[in-house]
């Protein structure tokens, strides 16, 4: 009696073998849902960023806005008749910008900047 209930268990054991390690099992399953899981995370935040990458490409396709907006946060430009004004930190050092500056203002009096008077 003594050894079948051996042999029984040991049947029991090889039976339970393939459900739980084998190549179908529970354990390799719970692994493949785990790395579906994050395919699946990681597809969204793709398709998140292709979406915004898409509607940048629409917006620099069709309106100025974004061009606008591109060259002066990214390159620092400012328009004609703007005054630039950049508050910096302590430690913190100025912005450059890609932008030349206006010519001087013409004098107020009407006179040539260059002309010398005459007595």
């Amino acid at each position: 009696m003594r050894l079948i209930t051996i042999a029984l268990a040991a049947l029991l054991v090889l039976i339970q073998y393939p459900l739980w390690l084998g190549k179908g099992g529970w354990l390799s399953v719970a692994d493949m849902q785990g790395q579906v899981e994050a395919t699946r995370l990681k597809t969204e935040q793709l398709t998140a960023r292709n979406a915004k990458l898409a509607s940048e490409v629409v917006d620099l396709r069709d309106g100025t806005g974004a061009v606008e907006e591109r060259a002066r946060y990214d390159l620092g430009m400012i328009k004609q008749g703007e005054i630039f004004v950049q508050v910096l930190r302590k430690n913190e050092q100025p912005v450059e910008s890609m932008t030349v500056p206006p010519p001087p203002p013409p004098p107020k009096n009407g006179a040539k900047p260059d002309a010398t008077p005459t007595h």
